[in-house]
C-alpha cells in the first residue's frame, strides 16, 4: 500500500496526489497537518527516505526562520521540532512498505510507482 503525506493547500502536494492516483495503485492519503506524525513515525519515514532529518525541513517557513534557523539542533531535536510543527515537514512524501521519496520534483514519485 502506498501512503501519500499530503497538504491539500500545496500545489506540489496536489500534483503528487494526481500522480499517485493516475498510477492505479492502491493508496491512502494522510493529511499530516490534521493527523500529525509522532516522533517515531517521523524517524521511520526519515529512515525510509535515507536522508538526514534537516533535509526534510521546509526552511522557508516563517516558524523555522523565527525560531530555529540559527540553532544547532541534533537530529533528534529536529525530529521533535517537526513533530510539534508539522508545517515544517517537506511535502509531498510518498511511502511504501520499504521506501519513501519526497515528491519534489513530482517526478521523484515515479521511483516508487
Amino acid at each position: 500500500m502506498i501512503t501519500i503525506y499530503h497538504n491539500t493547500r500545496c500545489k506540489k502536494s496536489r500534483e503528487g496526489l494526481q500522480k499517485v492516483e493516475a498510477s492505479g495503485k492502491e493508496y491512502k492519503i494522510r493529511e499530516y497537518l490534521k493527523d500529525e506524525l509522532s516522533e517515531e513515525e517521523l524517524l521511520s519515514l526519515i529512515e525510509k527516505l535515507n536522508i538526514a532529518p534537516i533535509l526534510l525541513v521546509r526552511k522557508n517557513e516563517k516558524i523555522w526562520k523565527e525560531n530555529y534557523k540559527n540553532k544547532d539542533l541534533s537530529d533528534r531535536e529536529l525530529i521533535t521540532v517537526m513533530a510539534k510543527n508539522p508545517k515544517l515537514i517537506e511535502r509531498p512524501i510518498v511511502e511504501t512498505e520499504t521506501e519513501a521519496v519526497i515528491g519534489r520534483p513530482v517526478e521523484e514519485i515515479d521511483k516508487l510507482l
